[in-house]
């Protein structure tokens, strides 16, 4: 009975409206409050009727937006109004003039960011990636456009479980691409961790289910021991008077996953499951003093791991964060990490970039996370970049570890980790890195690529003759200098076109023939370039000659340009007329179509697989985890096709597995016995090396389908001596 009670409360707006309002508590004035209900009441009328896919009425999505944005994140009234109204003009016959005259331009303003463009782009165009790239847009107005889009996002992971398995997999793979990102990038731990988590729960169920039931059969454990852990610690800071919190800090589901994977180990082998966090009340001047009195403390009990100390209050992150973080050895031989900051540091690290603003309005300090905003702007302004290039430029540094690296006159700069000298060039200015010619790190002369290390003072050297080469765009790692760069060189391109598609015209005058928007199709699709500016580029710097000109001109009107328009205008794929060798349909009316299996991630039966439409190479197969599947399910969603596998034994695939364990006498042969003799399968390449007492190799092999390959693995498990065996993407 309790239950239903919850469940009714749940879906009763005016509930969740008084929860909405319980959540900010006494922050705000008896005008903010009467707009907020004024907010909650239009949304509510505006979305009258209108159902979410759980069946629930759709106002509880935007109020539980503004809970998030409210209880989460800290933000103002005006932040809380944005996110009631965020799907107001989306969704309704609302406009952003209506808004803008009922609430202000501020909240209009907002809603505009939040909106999503309703125009019509090129297929080539992720409409997603467009979406995204004009929420940023308002960053150089009001970063509570993004904070209230991740508060968005969060909320319909938290409740994807009513959308199909294709939309779910769709959302999760944008929320790991591109918002939990932008949520780590803004210091907003918490929700970033929650999205990485979901997004796991949807991608990779069984993954997220075992790590999950693991962590809760070692709960009890982990608490007792973490509570024993902390005895001396507490005993020792109230001796020296000082007010502190202690709390334990699960690892996170996504990262257990991720280091189970990249390092090949189970989940027993993961040396920092324990966690705790020491949170000082001090006054800001004794912050850093305070905060090493207690790391002290905790070392003079436990011995540290001198590798893994992390002193980020000296120099915090770029996101604003600020802690002190040191791993150290507990009793039983258990690695603990230890994370110690002051309750100002805990929320900015909890609440962001909301948290931070907070603060810099009392001391109105320019802080690292505001130079980042001021780069995101500068790529936004670049007008030459597409939505999708903006994005993969975007993304670059939203998740790199950092460097601290000096000036000649001493200034602290902060780059990405494996940032070059010319990185340093374009993070000094734009001007710097277009002329850059040179460097000296530590007095000593560099070359550009030079990779910089915390602690190194770099000098740039420059030269007005200097112009920026397409080969820098190999080594740099930070998104301002790859955009300059690129931009750069497409102004550098343009007038390289300019005086090619001069040339060009000349050319075919003589030849009698006018150029013309279909002489230069054709022309484009003749010498197979992309664009009109390859095609005058090409010709601009004479990889076009007079001879391929005069080829073009002759074997014009032959009939060959129909041939290929036909070919590139057809908007179905062939199907094979034998369709007994068909081994994969698509669809839920399980359609033949042609394909080919990629090779970045090469699909075996019973894999689960999905496919991509390509531009130029019709339909690929990939594995539901191929290293590519986020990236292509977040900028194309609209070229994915749902594949299932048929007829599946009438066909061998080559799978690889990596296997690793401890040298003994005759291990390679129990390895072979068992694929060859016992399981009957052909060992298409073998590799195997030691060293060190440790053995490692990689083997090749021809079997029918995963369930086959995992039976072969649990034989190969027994063998005594091998520690690890994965199957990799790759073969040879």
């Amino acid at each position: 009975m309790q239950k239903e009670k919850k469940v009714q409360f749940l879906k009763d707006p005016h509930n969740s409206y008084r929860s909405l309002v319980r959540s900010f508590g006494n922050n705000f004035t008896k005008n903010q409050r009467r707009d907020i209900r004024k907010a909650f009441v239009y949304a509510s009328e505006a979305h009258n009727g209108i159902k979410r896919k759980s069946g629930e009425p759709y106002i509880l999505h935007p109020l539980a937006v503004a809970r998030i944005v409210s209880k989460e994140m800290g933000l103002d009234s005006v932040s809380i109004i944005g996110a009631l109204l965020h799907d107001v003009v989306e969704d309704t016959e609302f406009t952003v003039k209506d808004i803008e005259k009922e609430f202000g331009k501020k909240v209009a303003k907002i809603i505009d960011g939040l909106t999503k463009i309703a125009e019509v782009f090129d297929q080539n165009v992720s409409l997603q990636q467009e979406n995204f790239r004009k929420m940023l847009l308002t960053l150089s107005d009001d970063i509570r456009v993004i904070l209230i889009k991740i508060a968005d996002r969060l909320h319909n992971m938290r409740t994807l479980s009513s959308m199909s398995k294709k939309k779910q997999l769709k959302i999760s793979s944008e929320t790991l691409f591109l918002y939990a990102p932008l949520a780590h990038r803004l210091g907003l731990y918490s929700i970033k961790t929650e999205l990485e988590d979901l997004s796991l729960k949807f991608t990779k169920p069984e993954i997220y289910k075992a790590i999950s039931l693991k962590l809760n059969e070692t709960k009890i454990e982990r608490n007792k021991f973490i509570n024993k852990f902390s005895v001396p610690i507490r005993e020792s800071l109230r001796n020296e008077k000082i007010s502190f919190e202690i709390k334990g800090r699960p690892k996170s589901i996504f990262s257990i996953r991720n280091k189970m994977f990249e390092k090949g180990i189970k989940f027993d082998d993961i040396y920092d499951k324990f966690a705790i966090r020491i949170i000082v009340d001090t006054k800001s001047l004794n912050e850093k003093s305070d905060c090493w009195k207690v790391y002290s403390i905790v070392t003079d009990y436990y011995k540290p791991n001198p590798d893994r100390l992390r002193d980020w209050i000296s120099t915090p992150k770029a996101n604003g964060y600020e802690s002190l973080h040191t791993t150290v050895m507990g009793d039983d031989g258990k690695w603990v990490e230890v994370q110690i900051r002051s309750k100002r540091m805990d929320e900015i690290a909890e609440k962001g970039y909301a948290a931070h603003w907070k603060y810099k309005l009392k001391d109105n300090k320019e802080s690292s996370i505001d130079n980042w905003i001021k780069n995101v702007r500068e790529l936004l302004e670049n007008p030459n970049s597409s939505a999708i290039d903006f994005i993969d430029d975007f993304k670059l540094n939203l998740y790199t570890g950092e460097i601290y690296v000096f000036t000649p006159a001493g200034e602290l700069r902060t780059l990405p980790k494996s940032s070059t000298a010319l990185d340093f060039a374009f993070d000094i200015h734009t001007e710097i890195g277009l002329k850059c010619m040179g460097a000296k790190v530590n007095g000593r002369l560099v070359a550009l690529s030079k990779q910089l290390n915390s602690g190194d003072q770099v000098e740039i050297i420059t030269s007005n003759k200097q112009k920026p080469r397409k080969d820098w765009l190999r080594f740099v790692v930070t998104s301002v200098a790859k955009s300059k760069i690129k931009n750069a060189l497409k102004e550098e391109k343009k007038l390289i076109a300019k005086d090619g598609k001069e040339s060009i015209e000349r050319k075919l005058r003589h030849l009698k023939i006018k150029l013309n928007n279909k002489v230069e199709t054709e022309m484009i699709k003749f010498f197979q370039l992309s664009s009109s500016l390859d095609l005058y580029f090409q010709i601009g710097v004479g990889a076009i000659d007079n001879k391929q000109i005069k080829d073009f001109v002759n074997l014009r009107g032959t009939g060959w340009y129909q041939t290929i328009r036909n070919k590139f205008n057809s908007k179905n794929f062939s199907k094979r007329k034998n369709n007994s060798n068909k081994i994969i349909v698509f669809g839920d009316n399980s359609e033949i179509l042609d394909y080919k299996l990629s090779n970045c991630c090469n699909p075996i039966a019973d894999d689960e697989i999905f496919a991509f439409t390509t531009v130029e190479d019709g339909i690929k197969i990939h594995r539901n985890d191929c290293p590519n599947a986020i990236q292509m399910r977040s900028n194309f969603a609209y070229r994915i096709l749902d594949a299932k596998w048929v007829n599946k034994d009438k066909i061998d695939f080559i799978a690889t597995i990596l296997v690793e364990g401890i040298d003994s006498l005759g291990i390679t042969n129990k390895i072979t016995q068992i694929i060859s003799n016992q399981m009957n399968v052909n060992i298409k390449s073998i590799n195997i090396n030691s060293e060190g007492g440790i053995f490692n190799g990689k083997i090749s092999l021809q079997v029918h389908n995963v369930n086959f390959l995992d039976s072969l693995t649990n034989k190969l498990e027994k063998i005594e001596g091998l520690s690890s065996i994965k199957r990799t993407y790759d073969h040879e």
